[in-house]
């Protein structure tokens, strides 16, 4: 193990087998060379890279006690025969009402009211300039798990949905546009896509400079999708109006990064799946799938990622 996990899932793995705590992902290899390790179970911060991989040679399988796997070399994984699992849709719900409570948050200024408040200026309320999300144009990017709940979400809100993504899903009410047309259209905008080669600064300088002046962007997918030095520029010249996000390319932020000191930027400590019921909820999930795995049982094909699901294929 990279990590621990909850009280109940390590309860399972103690029943279910011999478990190591590794110090580091570094220190994977050494405990390999005096036990066999069949698998390696990490929450996130903990790096399976192809040396910690290639370090253990009675590997099975690699999961991840969460939905992204980009601590996870997927690739290397694959072709070397190894099983990566996950939770996909296990924190659909929390990250979806996280998602909401930052874009409301942040279009209704609520958390600088809360703070005026606090320091005693009741006078705040003379400049408050706060506003509705009802009637705005939501533009979802990732219409999978979490983004299908932010969209119902939002419709019971008053918002107009429309996403974009590799293509149109069949048999939803909103509607499906390129990402030109709906950085254009969207009051606000939500990332929820997994972090590829793809992916990664989708949203750079060009893409933000189509958005509209007062667009905010939301973020709870992964920090890279955004090219921050573009996104920052963005917003100290205020070419547009704000940016939340759960999640950074590096996190946690440094003492006095840029995104702490502006008004209009509201950070949250990668903490939207961590409420008690859906931590627990993954990582039991996940160790059931990992012992089911090891003791040669068949377990449900969408918790098993790969190289080909990865890359879109």
């Amino acid at each position: 193990m990279l990590e621990t996990v909850s009280e109940e899932a390590d309860q399972l793995l103690h029943e279910g087998a011999q478990i190591f705590m590794a110090d580091s992902p570094s220190s994977g290899p050494a405990i390999a060379e005096m036990h066999p390790i069949h698998a390696i179970i990490t929450r996130g911060k903990g790096d399976v890279s192809p040396e910690l991989i290639s370090g253990c040679p009675d590997l099975e399988v690699i999961a991840r006690c969460g939905v992204g796997l980009d601590n996870v070399h997927v690739d290397f994984a694959t072709t070397s025969g190894v099983k990566v699992v996950n939770a996909p849709g296990s924190n659909a719900d929390t990250v979806a009402e996280h998602t909401l409570a930052l874009m409301l948050s942040l279009q209704r200024q609520m958390y600088r009211s809360i703070a005026a408040v606090k320091d005693n200026n009741w006078g705040f309320r003379t400049v408050y300039a706060g506003d509705e999300i009802r009637g705005k144009t939501l533009g979802i990017l990732g219409l999978g798990d979490i983004g299908s709940k932010v969209a119902r979400l939002a419709t019971a809100f008053g918002m107009q949905v429309i996403y974009s993504g590799q293509k149109e899903k069949p048999g939803v009410d909103y509607d499906f546009c390129s990402l030109e047309e709906l950085l254009q259209r969207a009051d606000i905008i939500s990332l929820h896509l997994p972090l590829t080669n793809a992916t990664r600064h989708l949203l750079d300088t060009a893409a933000i400079a189509k958005m509209q002046p007062h667009g905010l962007i939301i973020n709870t997918s992964r920090g890279a999708v955004i090219d921050e030095t573009a996104l920052l520029k963005a917003l100290m010249q205020g070419t547009i109006g704000g940016f939340a996000a759960d999640v950074l390319t590096v996190e946690p932020p440094s003492a006095g990064h840029p995104f702490l000191e502006l008004d209009n930027v509201l950070i949250t400590p990668h903490s939207a799946s961590l409420t008690a019921r859906t931590y627990n909820e993954m990582c039991v999930l996940t160790v059931r799938n990992t012992l089911a795995l090891l003791e040669g049982k068949s377990i449900d094909d969408k918790y098993i990622f790969n190289s080909a699901a990865l890359n879109g294929k």
